[in-house]
């Protein structure tokens, strides 16, 4: 006789094949309505027709140049860059909630956001470099320096004597010091003398697509395939840690070993992101608690699946925030705000009642 537990496997196995399926259509639909939205509206069959004609697959005379360019040249990369973000985000969301067993963790509330931005302002504003490396380089570099500052303070704030991370004091360790990364961020903004750094500085800390070009935009697809491949690697040993470290390491786990590799990547993840695209809040922190309701807390199922969402949530908050308001550009930090905190409330209000 099948038990209650093997029909509820079987229900969450058939919810997560759909919701990847569903999920990857609306994401290539949603990349596609998204490149013909903008100051110049391009249909949806010159979308697919330029996209067509640059993968080989086909020439089509009815594409002009102008839309060729529009489309390819300037929106897609940020298209793609979005999904890659969203992505990234949500995966990086859900290992910190598994990690320190904390619904509320995620790369801007553990200050690990606001570290790589301290690092990306100080490449950014007061110019700092290493020899042989330029650009976004620089700024991948600066902004992993900074994330991994904050994580390393952040652990060494919140670890007991014991070893373990306990989720409160680790949330509160966070937020100390994202408010001390926002001071520094300040600090430099002031002390650099640069009239416009602060409206530069603001725009970096609320995120932005729009300096995304082809060579950043395939780095952070790169960066987001890599991380949904490695995590999902270790998906059982995440699992593990839902039932504390000492169950975990009852279960061969090498816990602080795995721990360490996790937030070490995780932060290398957020500083690629952020140095590109600024620190995007609410991602996060949201997608993994929508995507654990469809299918489950396995992470074999979850990464995956929130990848996905992410992606497809980022994607359409670009494109908001790049239309939303004629002739001009509003963060996408703001589009993700207004979002993620009403489906934030109602997921908090729905866990009251079931409490």
């Amino acid at each position: 006789m099948t038990s209650l537990a093997q029909v509820r496997r079987a229900r969450r196995e058939v919810s997560t094949t759909a919701a990847v399926v569903v999920l990857t259509g609306a994401l290539l639909l949603s990349m596609a309505v998204a490149a013909g939205v903008g100051a110049v509206s391009i249909p949806l069959d010159t979308v697919f027709s330029v996209v067509a004609r640059r993968l080989g697959l086909g020439s089509f005379d009815a594409v002009t140049v102008l839309e060729d360019q529009i489309v390819w040249q300037l929106r897609m990369p940020r298209v793609l860059g979005a999904a890659a973000t969203g992505a990234g985000l949500a995966v990086v969301g859900a290992v910190l909630q598994s990690l320190t067993r904390n619904d509320l963790a995620d790369p801007f509330l553990l200050g690990v956001s606001s570290g790589a931005t301290v690092g990306a302002v100080a490449v950014l504003i007061l110019g700092f470099s290493i020899a042989g490396l330029a650009g976004g380089a620089m700024l991948t570099v600066g902004a992993f320096i900074g994330a991994i500052a904050a994580l390393v303070v952040v652990v060494a704030l919140a670890t007991g004597r014991s070893g373990s991370l306990p989720p409160t004091r680790t949330v509160l360790a966070g937020v100390v010091v994202g408010q001390i990364c926002a001071a520094a961020t300040a600090f430099i903004v002031i002390a650099s003398g640069q009239g416009d750094a602060a409206r530069r500085v603001l725009s970096w800390t609320l995120g932005s697509m729009a300096g995304l070009r082809w060579p950043s935009a395939i780095f952070l697809a790169v960066v987001a395939v890599l991380a949904v491949l490695v995590i999902r690697s270790s998906a059982r040993q995440l699992d593990a840690f839902a039932f504390g470290d000492s169950s975990a390491r009852s279960l061969g786990v090498a816990t602080e070993r795995l721990r360490w590799l996790l937030l070490v990547g995780t932060a290398l993840v957020t500083a690629c992101l952020v140095a590109y695209t600024g620190a995007i809040g609410f991602v996060g922190l949201v997608v993994p608690h929508v995507v654990r309701i469809i299918c489950g807390p396995l992470h074999q199922r979850l990464i995956p699946v929130a990848a996905l969402a992410g992606a497809v949530l980022l994607v359409w908050a670009d494109t908001l925030a790049r239309s939303v308001v004629a002739g001009q550009e509003i963060p996408i930090g703001v589009v993700t705000a207004a979002v993620g905190a009403p489906i934030f409330a109602i997921l908090l209000r729905r866990q009251a009642r079931l409490s």
